[in-house]
């Protein structure tokens, strides 16, 4: 079996995988970061984004060794090191951004990804950049409300459900 190494949320990390193990099962069962998660297991829903080397990637999409020598961010590494929420995930609380908390790891890794290439979306602009991203729950009213306030806008005018 191949050995990979990459850095994880600032961590280096090393393993052993099948040639066919996806990224999300190597994140998942090979370094426990359980909070990527399987959805539909044919990059659909968004569930399983990750950040590699910077980009936001479905992680059910991706073999584990295409990843060999990347730098990935998980949820996990979104907080700081005391568990301190960062603002997207804060705002996500505040905002009402989840019910079930499916969804909300993928959802939170693509809007960071949205919010670090265009730091002020607007409402339209946030709602096309999560058609990847399925929420069964919340009817995304609240995720746009918690993307938007996230990055210092004004949300009461975006009706909340």
């Amino acid at each position: 079996m191949p050995e990979i190494n990459m850095v994880v949320n600032g961590r280096s990390v090393r393993g052993e995988v099948e040639p066919r193990d996806l990224l999300v099962d190597f994140l998942r069962e090979g370094l426990s970061l359980t909070g990527t998660h399987v959805g539909c297991d044919t990059g659909q829903c968004g569930a399983c984004v990750v950040h590699v080397d910077g980009v936001a990637v479905k992680s059910c999409n991706m073999l584990a060794v295409e990843a060999a020598g990347s730098e990935v961010s998980t949820i996990e590494g979104q907080a700081a090191p005391d568990g301190t929420l960062n603002a997207l995930q804060q705002a996500f609380q505040d905002h009402h951004g989840l019910q079930c908390g499916f969804c909300t790891p993928g959802m939170v890794m693509s809007a960071a990804a949205l919010l670090k290439d265009n730091p002020t979306p607007s409402e339209a602009e946030v709602r096309a950049h999560l058609e990847g991203n399925l929420c069964r729950c919340t009817g995304y009213h609240n995720i746009v409300r918690a993307i938007m306030a996230a990055s210092g806008q004004d949300v009461s005018g975006i009706a909340a459900e």
